[in-house]
């Protein structure tokens, strides 16, 4: 199948009440906020949504959550090396073929031929190892909310210890929850057809992308993340009319302007006209 044929870029709205959208563990796991106070998901975040959404939608993928595991592997170089969920051990030695190492990786695991992936193997005896990189040709920009954020946190207390008799109640009963109580969020996002070649992605693979957008946060609840706490309000979807575009990135995303309440309004670019996709 043909690779990518023309560049895009995407932009997606969402929404955060009550929920934290992503912790950070050096900050007591608070949501993430920068200097401004504005509320941020990391890129990091959103592409394991991303990798988690194209999962349940039948896609092989090689960075897998502990939780949503299918092959029972530890980590992920057994699952690289795995013969039979990856491509073998001894595919990574001294003598390895790069070239054919990428082109089955990118054959086999759908995140790995949209965002790339670093293949670092120490080898059993030292100066031995494999150091494989691969530059995916999907780029996504951290979320951040269109105003500051304000944060609300709880302390919360466990009715049984978790350790220790029974008599008395210790430390770990308690413990302390944080929010973001309302936000609007935005990211941004471009598939680069050029960078398409070299993994072998392809336009049914950024359709197949396209059509988890809308439904990011679906089966992602938890604790942090109450069901419908956070939710997807539109994808922008530009599709330019050749590999190079039409325009810029940079221009492209700067053409929508998204409100605090989550409205937006677009700056018109001739010849290029997005598809805006609600969010379910």
């Amino acid at each position: 199948m043909a690779t990518q044929s023309k560049k895009i870029d995407f932009a997606v709205i969402l929404t955060v009440k009550n929920a934290n959208p992503n912790g950070d563990p050096l900050n007591g796991n608070r949501p993430r906020t920068d200097y401004d106070n504005l509320g941020e998901i990391s890129d990091v975040c959103l592409k394991r949504k991303i990798r988690d959404r194209l999962q349940e939608s039948g896609k092989s993928i090689f960075v897998q959550s502990d939780e949503k595991k299918v092959d029972g592997l530890p980590s992920l170089r057994a699952r690289a090396e795995s013969d039979e969920h990856g491509l073998g051990k001894n595919i990574f030695n001294a003598d390895a073929q790069k070239e054919i190492i990428i082109k089955k990786a990118c054959e086999k695991w759908f995140d790995v031929r949209t965002f790339g992936q670093i293949f670092a193997y120490k080898g059993t005896k030292k100066g031995e190892g494999v150091s494989i990189p691969i530059r995916g040709p999907v780029s996504i920009q951290s979320a951040f909310s269109k105003q500051p954020v304000s944060l609300t946190s709880i302390q919360i207390t466990k009715s049984v210890s978790g350790e220790g008799d029974g008599s008395k109640k210790v430390s770990d009963t308690m413990g302390m929850k944080y929010r973001v109580d309302n936000g609007v969020y935005v990211f941004f996002g471009s598939m680069n057809p050029q960078l398409a070649e070299r993994t072998s992605f392809t336009d049914e693979d950024a359709n197949a992308i396209k059509k988890v957008l809308p439904r990011l946060f679906e089966n992602d609840e938890s604790s942090a993340r109450p069901a419908g706490s956070m939710a997807v309000l539109n994808v922008f979807w530009w599709a330019h009319n050749c590999k190079s575009g039409q325009y810029s990135s940079a221009k492209v995303h700067a053409s929508l302007t998204v409100n605090p309440d989550g409205s937006y309004e677009l700056d018109n670019l001739d010849g290029l006209e997005p598809e805006i996709i609600p969010g379910f």
